[in-house]
């Protein structure tokens, strides 16, 4: 077809009032009320198309409009489709908030080496990749008029002699809401996100004092560093000789508990028993959930797993599974406690929050409702209680000298060095600090990078002095919270014993009994007496008559000294 018979069908396209009078084409013809500047454009254009149609077929042409369309249709898709979804994901993260007014929490991103929380990235028009804002848990508030808001501690009981101490009524959420209410991102970690942890192969034994092979023997220079916190650090923290927590390093553990500990990627309750101390107290009102998805571990040496044997199978008794632990890497068997009881985020790596009770405790209320209670709702990362009488640690490092619970030595040696890096006694004047002194025997915490440097710090400390944690607990606590807002969350003692009961050590155990009274039983019931033989029945039924008295005489000495007396 020739461009001149092009030409010709072009411009039959301005004719087509003319044509639709004479009935060619049903199409409605065009408004003769068109306005100039409206015509003018359209003569451009026809000026235009014929232009087009000069130097190109027809078939060229109209690959060339379907191409121009197509790239008009992509264009709009990229730039407003995606706006759309933008604005229809706000609404829709609007909407998930309205419905949930009890949590409030924003987009994901990667935080510590625990979890990766996919993220978009967007390319701007000039190129450039703009991350969207950091999200994190931020706490809620109960709805109002919630009794959780308005509970309050009733008065102490009027009873003088009960002067110990004892538990106080704490305000649970039902199960189902303390689950419902579980964070899904972290909260944030102030100043620190990315904590490592050293590993040495040839130890350099010498230091300045203090350490071992387990803590990696840290020298001053490298403490002093540690609580300079920093994004990125890397610290010494417990299993310094293996690469892997639990395999090499002392405080070894078996591949097969090993593999299970790292799947536990929810919420852990750990405990231990060494040297056969404790007997195991299995936890008491538990929700099947919590049963099903809290990982429950007591870590357990070889004199008490000889001690349990032929009491459980599978390596579970009760809700515990035990792990047999080799290799200790310390004499002193509260110190190798101080292992799992601070480090549990190593042996755990991918455990969201821990709590750690002592062997002697037993747990009394569900896990999820503790961590709603003290963690979530408080918006903490980290809580445990004060101690119910001592609050300032030169007296705790005296009543522990006292108790015989460590060298002295050793502790006025610990408590001398803190004095010279800037330690006072306890006083009004550190609220809302309301005490240097902790109840460690319970540990309530997420496992984030603060939370982590601060049980490493924390472990550092008992590894280079005294095993007395409640020495150093202050110390730490307040040089973290030099540098940051971070603290502890520190509730009171009476809540802890609603949550947890002390049973008594197996040892004071055997001496009570030793010392507790016989046991008196009842004397045996009488034997009924036989029947008496037949020759004797009527004998033993015949009446005995009673013995007469003798009748006194009238002149009685009674008698006489009366009537003596009238004389």
């Amino acid at each position: 077809m020739s461009g001149g018979s092009l030409g010709i069908r072009s411009g039959s396209y301005g004719s087509l009032d003319k044509q639709g009078q004479n009935g060619v084409l049903p199409i409605q013809a065009a408004s003769a009320t068109r306005t100039k500047a409206y015509s003018k454009m359209l003569k451009e254009k026809e000026t235009l198309i014929h232009w087009i149609c000069k130097f190109a077929g027809r078939k060229k042409v109209g690959m060339l409009l379907l191409c121009v369309i197509s790239a008009a249709v992509f264009v709009w898709v990229v730039y407003f489709g995606e706006d759309q979804e933008n604005d229809n994901s706000s609404k829709v993260n609007d909407n998930l908030a309205l419905n949930n007014p009890l949590i409030n929490v924003v987009q994901s991103i990667r935080i510590d080496n625990w979890t990766s929380l996919s993220v978009s990235v967007k390319e701007t028009k000039v190129g450039v990749m703009h991350p969207p804002p950091p999200s994190y848990f931020l706490g809620y508030t109960l709805p109002p008029g919630h009794p959780c808001n308005t509970f309050t501690l009733p008065p102490p009981p009027a009873d003088k002699k009960r002067t110990g101490p004892r538990p106080c009524p704490v305000c649970y959420l039902p199960v189902e809401e303390a689950v419902a209410l579980m964070p899904k991102v972290p909260s944030f970690s102030p100043i620190i996100k990315i904590l490592t942890y050293i590993f040495e192969e040839n130890l350099n034994r010498e230091t300045e004092f203090g350490g071992s092979d387990f803590g990696g023997y840290p020298t001053l220079k490298q403490r002093n560093d540690s609580y300079d916190i920093r994004e990125s650090m890397n610290m010494h923290c417990g299993f310094v000789k293996g690469r892997k927590p639990g395999r090499g390093t002392g405080f070894d553990i078996d591949d097969s508990d090993l593999l299970e500990m790292e799947q536990c990627n929810g919420v852990v309750v750990a405990s231990a028993i060494f040297g056969a101390f404790d007997i195991i107290q299995q936890p008491r009102n538990i929700s099947e959930y919590s049963k099903q998805t809290v990982c429950f571990y007591m870590f357990v040496d070889e004199e008490t797993e000889a001690d349990l044997r032929g009491k459980y199978e599978n390596k579970k008794i009760g809700v515990w599974r035990i792990v047999l632990v080799r290799d200790l890497p310390y004499t002193d068997g509260r110190r190798n406690g101080k292992i799992p009881k601070l480090l549990l985020h190593r042996l755990f790596p991918n455990a969201r929050y821990s709590l750690w009770i002592d062997g002697k405790l037993e747990l009394v209320a569900d896990p999820y409702q503790i961590l709603e209670r003290f963690l979530w709702r408080k918006n903490a990362t980290l809580a445990i209680s004060r101690h119910y009488k001592r609050f300032d640690v030169f007296i705790e490092a005296e009543a522990n000298k006292a108790a015989g619970k460590y060298d002295n030595a050793s502790i006025d040696h610990q408590v001398e060095f803190y004095k010279r890096e800037g330690l006072t006694p306890y006083s009004e004047a550190k609220h809302p600090i309301t005490s240097d002194v902790p109840e460690g025997c319970v540990i309530i915490r997420e496992h984030i990078p603060i939370s982590n440097l601060f049980t490493c710090l924390w472990f550092n400390e008992v590894d280079r002095f005294t095993s007395r944690d409640q020495i150093s607990f202050s110390t730490v606590r307040d040089k973290i919270a030099a540098k940051t807002n971070w603290t502890v969350n520190m509730f009171l003692d009476c809540e802890r014993r609603n949550f947890v009961i002390q049973k008594y050590h197996k040892d004071v155990l055997a001496l009570l009994a030793q010392r507790a009274p016989p046991v008196i039983y009842p004397p045996p019931r009488p034997v009924p007496a036989p029947p008496p033989p037949p020759y004797m029945a009527n004998y033993s039924q015949r009446k005995v008559p009673p013995r007469r008295r003798r009748d006194r005489k009238s002149g009685s000495r009674h008698h006489r000294k009366v009537s003596k007396e009238i004389v």
